[in-house]
């Protein structure tokens, strides 16, 4: 098996791709997927969330929302929304969103890679998520959400991706959320075979945004006996490491432990430099942090001492933070269950930190310098596995650019 290969994709026919595109299954609540799909009967979201189209309250993972997923792709393609290509091809993807380009290769990616740990991970997955997408692939018998991932220095792919989008493109959406979608098809053989054999030459690829996308695939191909097939492929978009945006992944907290602000402040400036800020802190190194606390933003800064820098995940602001600060302080051992913490993606900004404490709601924000994608390569290259809400890649793969039909 080759690391890649080409696939034929289904995608919307040029025209009704502005009809069609439509955000990740899962960065909206079945109630605001509803909302977004309002006059819209062919936005993918009737495939990805297809409980919108069923009475309020059906369980979203109910057998009838997955029979609703096949009916309406069913009734996408019979309409020729959809259209499926005669041959593969590779597809040149760029996401275009405040003034930041990003063009990757949408591709399917080898299982037998991921088994083998070229395709390298950096996350658990969660089993009842991980069924749903299953259920979601088994029902409509295609990959329908792409895999994000990155691939490492490679002059040679970003020479041939550069090369690929010199003309127009053949898709160009504009989403609602400002995020422009643009594809390139990519047919002859040459260029074809040239990104087969630079991504076979590569030591790994490194799943950024998609995990229990590609380990649900990985479930479907072992239930189909694992041998070759399309289903030993996963759908993908691989951009370049160096052109990846992640951003601030912060945190809110709902108490100080039963301490006043004051004697909290005095708590943490036993393990932190606590500097006031008059303006809100965007922090701009791993051991620096920003906090909002009683109307008032503070710098906190670990001395550099306190850093493993051979410690791939001890480096990690997520990491740092937790050791420090929400652990010994807070008592919050797992920020996975524990309802005391909640998480805010930075593309929210850091008003909406001061927003949600102001209010009433929490009694303390922090605002963490973003993980690099060098550190998310380093602990995926040393098996490990990140702190959870460690990253938040934006702009987002639209759902329904391209989908992978398994033969």
């Amino acid at each position: 098996m080759t690391l890649i290969r080409p696939f034929r994709a289904l995608r919307p026919v040029p025209g009704r791709a502005r009809e069609v595109l439509a955000p990740p299954y899962d960065v909206l609540s079945s109630a605001e997927a509803r909302q977004r799909a309002r006059g819209k009967p062919w936005s993918f979201l009737h495939v990805s969330k297809p409980e919108i189209d069923l009475p309020e309250g059906t369980d979203p993972y109910s057998s009838a929302v997955y029979a609703k997923a096949a009916e309406n792709l069913e009734r996408m393609v019979a309409e020729r929304v959809l259209v499926r290509d005669a041959r593969p091809h590779y597809y040149a993807y760029r996401t275009v969103w405040q003034g930041r380009r990003q063009t990757g290769l949408a591709c399917v990616v080898s299982l037998a890679g991921y088994e083998n740990g070229r395709v390298r991970r950096h996350e658990l997955t969660t089993p009842v998520k991980e069924t749903d997408r299953v259920r979601q692939i088994e029902a409509v018998n295609a990959q329908t959400g792409p895999v994000m991932m990155a691939y490492p220095h490679a002059p040679e792919i970003d020479t041939l991706l550069k090369r690929a989008t010199e003309r127009d493109p053949d898709i160009a959406v504009t989403a609602d959320d400002d995020v422009t979608h643009e594809l390139w098809v990519i047919a002859d053989t040459a260029p074809i075979e040239e990104l087969t054999a630079a991504f076979d030459g590569l030591p790994a690829l490194y799943i950024a945004d998609g995990h229990h996308r590609s380990a649900a695939a990985a479930r479907v191909s072992a239930a189909r006996g694992g041998v070759e097939g399309s289903h030993r492929y996963f759908l993908s978009v691989v951009f370049p490491h160096h052109g990846m945006v992640i951003l601030d992944y912060n945190r809110v907290v709902r108490d100080l432990g039963g301490r006043t602000p004051e004697a909290f402040l005095a708590a943490i400036g036993e393990r932190f430099a606590v500097t006031p800020a008059p303006t809100p802190v965007r922090p701009t190194e791993a051991r620096a942090f920003g906090m909002y606390l009683a109307g008032s933003w503070y710098q906190l800064k670990l001395e550099a001492s306190q850093v493993p820098e051979d410690d791939a995940v001890g480096r990690l602001p997520v990491t740092l933070l937790a050791r420090n600060l929400i652990e010994p302080v807070l008592g919050i051992a797992d920020q996975r269950t524990d309802k005391r913490i909640d998480f805010v993606g930075g593309a929210r900004g850091l008003g909406e930190l001061a927003r949600r404490v102001d209010s009433g709601e929490m009694a303390m924000a922090l605002a963490l310098h973003p993980t690099q994608m060098e550190d998310l390569m380093a602990v995926a290259d040393a098996g490990a596995i990140m702190p959870p809400k460690s990253t938040w890649f934006e702009p987002k793969l639209a759902d329904g650019m391209v989908s992978h039909v398994l033969d």
